[in-house]
């Protein structure tokens, strides 16, 4: 893509990768489709179900905006809740992590910028959920996709003690 090209996904032709509980991936767009400016995903998350564990980006913005239901957000040390129409801006640096609320699901569009190949991470998540791989796979990797993981405590334990 280049300055004067719009980059175009119709409905449909974006992969879908499936999750357990209901949920799954769909792959809007990567950063070599978009010059780098961004990557761009649909989630959507069961009931109660995680979306992330807690992590940062060295690189990158991350936008989340929730197109139905509720999510859960660790945000640094502050949990938010945000539902329906609500808008979430995580700079480089914050440690986050999010979930679909108890009781509901969600769905969200994430928006990273600048952009990073990060469709092969969502793929290995999908087999990691569905009991394929490891999560220690993904250790090696955090670099390449920007996804550098954090303490889970503080977040597992609020979540875990419903």
């Amino acid at each position: 893509m280049t300055t004067s090209q719009a980059h175009v996904v119709h409905a449909g032709a974006a992969e879908v990768v499936g999750l357990p509980g209901g949920g799954a991936f769909t792959l809007l767009t990567d950063a070599s489709a978009t010059g780098g400016a961004l990557g761009a995903n649909r989630l959507t998350l069961g009931p109660g179900r995680d979306g992330a564990r807690p992590h940062h980006h060295a690189l990158s913005t991350e936008l989340f905006y929730v197109l139905d239901g509720a999510l859960e957000f660790l945000l640094g040390e502050e949990a938010v809740t945000v539902a329906t129409g609500g808008l979430v801006v995580v700079p480089p640096g914050l440690v986050h992590a999010f979930g679909a609320a108890p009781g509901t699901g969600a769905e969200l569009l994430s928006v990273l910028t600048p952009g990073v190949e990060r469709f092969g991470y969502f793929r290995q998540l999908a087999r990691i959920q569905h009991g394929s791989a490891s999560f220690g796979s993904l250790l090696p990797e955090q670099e390449r996709y920007d996804v550098h993981f954090a303490d889970a405590a503080a977040w597992t334990s609020p979540r875990s003690s419903r």
